[in-house]
Order: structure tokens, then C-alpha cells, then sequence
């Protein structure tokens, strides 16, 4: 049985209609045409230094750490200090480092490199891994025209963002796990390099039995927190810890931070409504509890395929955690690509396709309507999950 429900022609619209892959190579050459428009002075300016954006303060990190004072990455004064010197003038704005150290080997590799070189390396690196994720998740030469067309794509190749690296790290750890659980276990080990996303794991993990992944996810981790202790010692961890509070204040304090459309969370939403800070709090944490109950709820539910199970924990990850910016939406490509790998097999379900297409034109807005809608695009990323869920259900109960 399928559902389909649109039709184009007298022709329903299937995942594999002309029309899908035509919408999908319009979003990949509007993204190239934006990064066309800001080619010049993208990376460096006329001068040839650095245009501070987000990669700039990983490169600053990996200088620091090449100079031989890693934990001074962590010190606000001493970054800002190194980053103008780098920069030959105040950037204008603080770019933090809020990493743990297991990722500063990574920016002391970029640093050995030129500016301009690092940052086509760091591109040259995740992009690719990030589309081979998306194509490998889909399971269909469509994934390279869905990769390519998402519209987070350019809120993380023209600022060097990382965005795409985690995506890829979730994707990776999902998309293994059913047949290769061990290096499943592997990419969750890495994604700890951004924590706040790995977090509802080993709850999935646990209620799916994934014992294996969970192991290797642990091992992974706890060898990466070994390696940073031998390559710089212990005091970038007790600066890490130390200075954790004041982010967390800078990023969340009403005082100290007003720009809460950058963040796409519930919390930054309730924020910029006017919501206090005790009540944006609340229903953030409610939300991530219900977030966690759900996600275990399905995956011990062996009657939900696992593509759901899948697109509603990449989806999960985004809602729970109050610290996501644009770039890390990348991570709903993920879903996206779930969700249309079950598309493949059963065809759209109702609604579906209108669905995605409305997702995408609210990630499409992000940068430019000033308010925090990709939470919203999650929240539509829910609803047709939940939507898929119940009309298979009601479809297996009636062939019974």
C-alpha cells in the first residue's frame, strides 16, 4: 500500500519523481550561486589576513597550541589577545573556543597550514564526508542531489563551520549501527567533541540494546581524552572546566546576551517572546525529557522501522539541547535523508512531501527572518515522523 496523495499531470508525486530531483538541483545551484556571490573577500581579505569568521578562533586555537600554550584557548583575554594579533586588528566581535580538548588536536593540524589553505582543508574534509553520509543513509543516488540542496549547507561552508562534521557524525552513527555497530560506536566517540549532542545516546542505546556501540562509543572516548592528557597535559581540561560557567552565563544571561535569534532552541525562543529565564528553562528541560522518553518509547518498539527510529533521533538531538545555532541544522539533513529512504520504499506518505518542502523553506529564511525557526523545522520533522508512524500502523492493521 502507498500514500500519495499530491499529483503533478494526473501523476502522483513519488520520491522519485522528476520533479523531486528538479527541486533538489534548484536548492544545489542556489547554494552555489550564494557562495558565487560571496566569493571575494570570503576567506581572506584584499590584504590577504584573515576574514574573521567562525573558523577564524579554531585557527587562533590551533596557533596557540602549536606555540606551545594550549590551555590558553580557554582564557577569553588570551584568545581575543591572540586573535588580534593575528588578525592584525580587533576582530570586533569574541570568537570563543568552547571545546573540549579532545578537539584541539584538530585546530593545532589546521594551524600548521596557511590561513586560507586550513581553511580549504577543513572544507576540503567535512563536506565530502558529510555528503558520502547523506548518499549512504538514503541508500539512492538521490542523496547526492538532497545533500547538496539542504539549506544549511552554506551557513557552514562560508563561515568554516562545523556543522556539517556533526551531522555527519550522527548520520554515520545511525546509519552503521544496525550492521556495523562498532564503528557506530566510533562516530558517537567523536560527536564528543560537541557533547551537548551526544547526550540522549545511551538512552536510545540502552533501550535498542546496543550494547556493542555503546562499548565502542565509550572506548572511543575515553582513548581521545587519554591522547589530549598526553599531548597537553592536564591544565587545558581544568581550564575547559573552569571557564565552562562563565559560557554558559555569556551565552544564556538576558545581561550579557540578547541575541536569542541565533540560537534555534525552545529556550531562545521563549526567550525572545519575552519569556523569563526560569520559565524558558523549564520548558526547555521538559522538552528534553519528553524528547527522551519518546525516542527510548520507539526504539524499544520493534513494530517502528528503523528509518524512523533514526529520523526522529537526529531530529531529537536538535530539540533537546538549548545550544544550537544555524549550522548545526545541518543535522536535519539527517533526518531528511531518513525519512526519504523510507520514502523510497513505500512512497510518500500523506502530506509528507508538502511536509519537507515547507521544512525547507523555513530553513531557507533562517539567516535572514530574525527568529529562531529552525526549531520549528525540527518540530514539522517531528509531526511527519509521527504522521509516517500512525498511517503504518493503521496500514498493518489493516492487511492483518
Amino acid at each position: 500500500m502507498t500514500w500519495q496523495t499530491l499529483h503533478r499531470g494526473g501523476q502522483a508525486l513519488t520520491p522519485r519523481s522528476e520533479v523531486v530531483r528538479l527541486a533538489c538541483f534548484g536548492l544545489l545551484i542556489a547554494n552555489l550561486a550564494y557562495l558565487a556571490s560571496v566569493w571575494q573577500g570570503w576567506i581572506t581579505d584584499d590584504s590577504g589576513r584573515p576574514v574573521p569568521t567562525d573558523f577564524f578562533n579554531v585557527y587562533t586555537t590551533g596557533r596557540l597550541v602549536l606555540d606551545g600554550h594550549p590551555a590558553a584557548a580557554y582564557d577569553w583575554d588570551l584568545l581575543y589577545a591572540a586573535e588580534t594579533a593575528l588578525l592584525g586588528r580587533e576582530p570586533g566581535a569574541y570568537l570563543g573556543w568552547h571545546y573540549p580538548p579532545t578537539f584541539l588536536a584538530v585546530a593545532a593540524l589546521l594551524a600548521t597550514m596557511p590561513y586560507a589553505a586550513a581553511f580549504v582543508a577543513w572544507l576540503a574534509v567535512t563536506l565530502p564526508i558529510y555528503v558520502v553520509t547523506i548518499r549512504a543513509i538514503v541508500g539512492d543516488k538521490l542523496g547526492w542531489l538532497i545533500a547538496g540542496a539542504f539549506p544549511c549547507l552554506m551557513p557552514n561552508v562560508i563561515p568554516g563551520q562545523n556543522g556539517l562534521l556533526t551531522a555527519s557524525l550522527i548520520g554515520g552513527t545511525l546509519v552503521l549501527l544496525q550492521r556495523h555497530p562498532l564503528l557506530a560506536g566510533v562516530c558517537l566517540g567523536l560527536l564528543t567533541y560537541k557533547p551537548q549532542f551526544g547526550i540522549l545516546f545511551p538512552l536510545v542505546l540502552v533501550a535498542g540494546g546496543y550494547w556493542r556501540t555503546i562499548g565502542a562509543a565509550a572506548a572511543t572516548a575515553i582513548v581521545l581524552a587519554l591522547a589530549s592528557l598526553v599531548l597537553f597535559g592536564v591544565t587545558p581540561w581544568s581550564e575547559f572546566f573552569h571557564w565552562l560557567p562563565r559560557t554558559s552565563q555569556a551565552l544564556f544571561s538576558e545581561s550579557s546576551h540578547t541575541n536569542w535569534y541565533k540560537f534555534q532552541s525552545l529556550l531562545a525562543l521563549v526567550r525572545m517572546l519575552g519569556g523569563s529565564a526560569a520559565l524558558a528553562w523549564t520548558l526547555q528541560l521538559v522538552l528534553a525529557a519528553v524528547t527522551a522518553i519518546v525516542l527510548c518509547v520507539m526504539w524499544r518498539n520493534k513494530r517502528v522501522a528503523y528509518d524512523l527510529k533514526a529520523a526522529a533521533t537526529a531530529t531529537g538531538v536538535l530539540l533537546a539541547t538549548p545550544y544550537v545555532y544555524i549550522y548545526d541544522l545541518a543535522g536535519l539533513a539527517v533526518a531528511v535523508a531518513f525519512l526519504m529512504r523510507r520514502a523510497l520504499v513505500t512512497d510518500f506518505a500523506r502530506g509528507e512531501a508538502f511536509g519537507l518542502a515547507f521544512m525547507t523553506g523555513l530553513l531557507l529564511i533562517v539567516p535572514f527572518l530574525g527568529v529562531p525557526v529552525g526549531m520549528m523545522a525540527a518540530a514539522i520533522s517531528v509531526a511527519l515522523i509521527g504522521r509516517r508512524i500512525s498511517q503504518e500502523d493503521r496500514g498493518a492493521l489493516a492487511r492483518a
